[in-house]
């Protein structure tokens, strides 16, 4: 019978070697190991030599492999992967695949979970991300705070001061990996609780489908049903009225039933320009905690993590390059390892200096010479001629609110900065006036060349200066 089933499996490669490259097939699918075939739970299991192949299966090839096992094992199959990462001391971890084949575990379509009754859908379906946890989200200085209460709250949802619990910070500092491992956590320690993650965009899509279909109060007391809601990137609300009013009618609800609520933004409530204050006070009457970009030893940190987690062996110097380059930003990292495994692998190559230098200029922007709001004053003072003396003033004139609104629109553009701390640095303005100067300057920058040309003229200046 095994024989019978491994010769279904090698089937099943013949076919997927026809509709891939020769390269792709040996990258890919030569590592996989066919080793069980269970019939009565149509389930197959192949094992992979690391998570990064499983991972890249299962993100490019979900799809040609469902096409090609259904043909062969027929309907229903489900493939589960065991990863050996190290044959010898038989370290390995079984994982099933997420979607594509049988029953998928992570629902990939904006579809409302609810039926017309106002009910759930069958069984929850969490959304989470069951790879992103604790136990990889490595503690620096840059994420304490937020990961300590993270899992405080993962453990006692509901009954304590932090709720709602809302977190920000820049793009690739690890916000969706925090709530996703609150979100893990919680439903490791609490089956029963009803647990969802959902994006704004997402959450938007299906009040929307909602609306059309008449079916708005059905989708009010979906989400009116869960135990611990988290909403990711919020901050894509900011003009969506409809939205937001509904959102408002959900996070009472579940606010006044002690239920968990879990916010993640780019920004602070101070600064989601275009929310009703009504809303902003409810998302400011937990805990506002805020994620920074990891330094370099956190940097360092993760990346040795990742390495032993994929039994990947990098030299310590190109460890320290990575972390030095990748601008903080925890996804830039992913994407170097990446990059310089695939590299490793299809060129037959070790990961030295010379191959982390070439991945690191395709993949990450790298900025020897940040620019700071000083050399954009001076930059800007210099080409019309005024003073900063005369930006910093409390003076209207033309000339003067012109250089203000434009040091503000480079100083939001090149460095990164809240609009709060730019405000401070460039006459002690508050983030209103930021905010309003960058759209200014947004606006005209449409339909006025001139001024485009004398805003192109002067971030040349700047790159003389990198």
């Amino acid at each position: 019978m095994v024989n019978k089933h491994k010769a279904l499996w090698d089937k099943c490669l013949s076919l997927i070697k026809e509709n891939v490259t020769e390269q792709q097939y040996k990258t890919w699918f030569s590592p996989i190991v066919f080793e069980s075939y269970s019939e009565d739970k149509s389930t197959l299991l192949v094992q992979v030599p690391s998570p990064y192949v499983y991972e890249y299966l299962e993100q490019y090839y979900i799809g040609l492999l469902s096409k090609v096992l259904t043909n062969c094992f027929g309907t229903n199959v489900r493939l589960t992967y065991r990863i050996v990462t190290d044959k010898t001391n038989n370290l390995s971890q079984d994982i099933e695949a997420n979607a594509g084949l049988g029953q998928p575990e992570v629902q990939k379509h904006a579809e409302t979970p609810v039926k017309r009754n106002g009910t759930a859908a069958g069984n929850l379906n969490p959304q989470l991300n069951t790879h992103t946890t604790f136990n990889n989200y490595i503690e620096g200085n840059s994420n304490k705070l937020p990961r300590t209460v993270g899992l405080s709250i993962a453990e006692h949802p509901g009954k304590s001061t932090f709720n709602p619990f809302y977190i920000y910070g820049p793009s690739g500092c690890g916000k969706t990996h925090l709530v996703n491992a609150i979100g893990v956590r919680c439903k490791e320690l609490y089956p029963q609780k009803r647990v969802l993650y959902v994006s704004a965009r997402l959450f938007q899509v299906q009040f929307t489908d909602a609306v059309r279909q008449n079916r708005t109060n059905d989708f009010i007391n979906f989400y009116q049903t869960i135990d611990v809601l988290i909403v990711d990137d919020i901050q894509e609300w900011v003009t969506a009225t409809k939205t937001l009013d509904t959102f408002f009618h959900i996070f009472n609800h579940l606010f006044r039933n002690g239920k968990q609520i879990i916010l993640a933004s780019d920004r602070p409530p101070v600064e989601l320009e275009g929310m009703k204050d009504r809303l902003l006070t409810r998302f400011s009457c937990g805990l506002i905690a805020e994620l920074e970009k990891p330094n370099i030893q956190l940097c360092v940190d993760i990346l040795n993590t990742k390495c032993r987690r994929d039994g990947l062996k990098i030299p310590a110097d190109v460890i320290g390059f990575i972390a030095q380059t990748a601008n903080g930003s925890v996804r830039d990292l992913q994407g170097v390892i990446n990059s310089l495994l695939a590299y490793s692998v299809v060129y037959n190559c070790n990961i030295d200096m010379r191959l982390a230098e070439r991945v690191i200029k395709r993949a990450v922007k790298v900025d020897n010479h940040p620019l700071t709001v000083d050399d954009i004053l001076e930059k800007v003072c210099t080409h019309y001629n005024v003073t900063q003396q005369n930006v910093f003033s409390r003076s209207r004139k033309r000339d003067y609110v012109i250089v203000r609104q434009v040091s503000m629109y480079f100083a939001q553009k090149y460095t990164k900065m809240p609009a709060s701390r730019i405000g401070q640095l460039i006459g002690n303005r508050d983030h209103s006036t930021v905010i309003h100067s960058c759209n200014s300057v947004e606006k005209r920058l449409k339909v006025d060349k001139a001024f485009n040309a004398e805003i192109t003229s002067i971030e040349n200046t700047f790159k003389l200066k990198q």
